[in-house]
């Protein structure tokens, strides 16, 4: 944990309490901080190891400041409303980010923070920095959007190196965040009910990297690259480009005017695929930034074991390989998948973002049969007639045991079984990760028949 002594004496108002709140409560008790904690569902409130104060009733004159869970609205669809109530009383909204900066500020100003944001791509670049910097015998602590709340990491010290996800809402409430590194892979329209415009959404994660003292921004996107040209940033690229600094072509790794190769990308399994070929490509100039060599960074590559639920190599059944890529929640996600691999044996389904899998076309003809699940199955049969042969399926499981019938029979020299459903899973599942649970249970139990 990190205590908040920053706030020491001071009375602040939380709301939310899931898992980033209540870490941000008891960094917050644990630093000296008087909190008045609340949520609106009592289900959350059921969590609290601590006592809570109903912020409905509360006085809002008493408190120097609202500490904001991430997932709820700062400014739209329109403001919540303890949004309001901090905004009416003049104090400040603030998230735990925030107070993570001002601990590092306070405590260990030079202490290295790497922060890592962007659309698509984020998780697995933050890990694989994380992994590499290990593997090279540093002392990391790895969290904020993916897995450990910021709070429940050890404070910064000087030689910990914290590598820290961020998200839009993150870096909406963190003011005074100030990374030694900050990235911004990749910007695609996401989360605008919470932000309004794409350019709102552009403009909350620049500031990440403006604030960085060494910038990385993504090339590969008209936004990224505006973005990159206003910072004079440091350049990378997932394609061959004149004006990257770092960049990848067929899956080899390049810095701008060397003319071999540096890294042959194909050491590492777990990095398959161009959109990982960007992540990887983040991940060795964050590794150079933090004064790591060449060598070192591709023992690090090669050793990454990838991240549950994306492009995750379950295993092989005779010649069959299959692959979890239960985070892909729309097509743009999934696009990512298919162009990974041939002979697809694709499951996919759930409950459908705008569009379907129509932008998917051009990737049909990697695909030797699809097998659908959930609440999108016929808007996607009707997507695929006369494409690619499907099958209606219904569940995971009945689709997993159909695929891996037809990827044995098919005759392909690698047939890939994958899961990149292109939906989100809410219509049968809990969320992504359970669905990418409930299929490598189903592989197991094919693997024990």
């Amino acid at each position: 944990m990190t205590p908040v002594s920053t706030f020491a004496g001071r009375r602040v108002a939380l709301f939310g309490l899931g898992g980033s709140g209540l870490a941000t409560a008891r960094a917050l008790i644990a630093g000296g901080a008087e909190v008045a904690a609340w949520d609106d569902g009592e289900a959350s409130r059921g969590n609290a190891d601590f006592a809570l104060v109903d912020l409905r009733t509360a006085d809002w004159s008493r408190f120097d400041a609202l500490l904001l869970s991430p997932g709820v609205p700062l400014t739209h669809p329109k403001p919540h409303w303890t949004v309001e109530r901090a905004h009416a009383a003049g104090i400040e909204v603030i998230g735990d980010i925030e107070l993570f900066a001002r601990e590092r500020a306070a405590r260990a100003p030079e202490a290295p923070l790497i922060a890592i944001t962007g659309t698509n791509g984020k998780s697995t670049t933050t890990a694989l920095i994380a992994h590499i910097l290990r593997e090279a015998g540093r002392d990391v602590q790895l969290g904020g959007n993916i897995g450990v709340p910021v709070l429940d990491l050890q404070p910064p010290a000087p030689g910990r190196v914290h590598v820290v996800e961020c998200s839009t809402f993150q870096i909406d409430l963190a003011p005074s965040l100030r990374p030694s590194v900050g990235l911004l892979i990749n910007l695609t329209p996401d989360h605008l009910d919470r932000h309004g415009s794409m350019e709102t959404y552009a403009a909350i994660k620049e500031r990440l990297v403006a604030a960085s003292d060494v910038a990385l921004v993504g090339l590969d996107d008209d936004f990224c690259r505006a973005i990159a040209a206003r910072l004079n940033a440091v350049g990378v690229s997932a394609a061959r480009s004149d004006t990257a600094d770092v960049f990848v072509d067929d899956h080899r790794l390049f810095v701008k005017g060397e003319a071999a190769a540096l890294i042959d990308l194909s050491i590492a399994p777990a990095l398959r695929g161009a959109h990982n070929g960007q992540n990887a490509a983040f991940a060795y100039a964050a590794a150079r930034a933090c004064g790591l060599d060449v060598g070192t960074i591709a023992r690090g590559l090669a050793g990454f074991p990838g991240l549950a639920h994306r492009m995750e190599q379950i295993r092989r059944i005779g010649a069959t390989l299959f692959v979890n890529d239960s985070k892909a929640t729309n097509a743009d996600a999934a696009e990512k998948a298919l162009l990974s691999f041939e002979d697809i044996f694709w499951i996919l389904g759930g409950k459908a973002k705008e569009g379907g899998i129509e932008p998917l076309r051009p990737q049909f003809a990697r695909v030797r049969k699809a097998y659908l699940i959930g609440a999108a199955t016929e808007d996607f049969a009707k997507q695929l007639e006369g494409s690619v042969a499907y099958e209606r399926c219904g569940t995971l499981d009945r689709a997993v045991t159909a695929a891996a019938r037809d990827a044995a029979a098919s005759g392909a020299a690698e047939p890939v079984v994958l899961l990149s459903p292109a939906c989100a899973s809410y219509d049968q599942f809990a969320n992504f990760e359970v669905r990418g649970d409930a299929f490598r249970a189903c592989v197991k139990q094919l693997q024990g028949a």
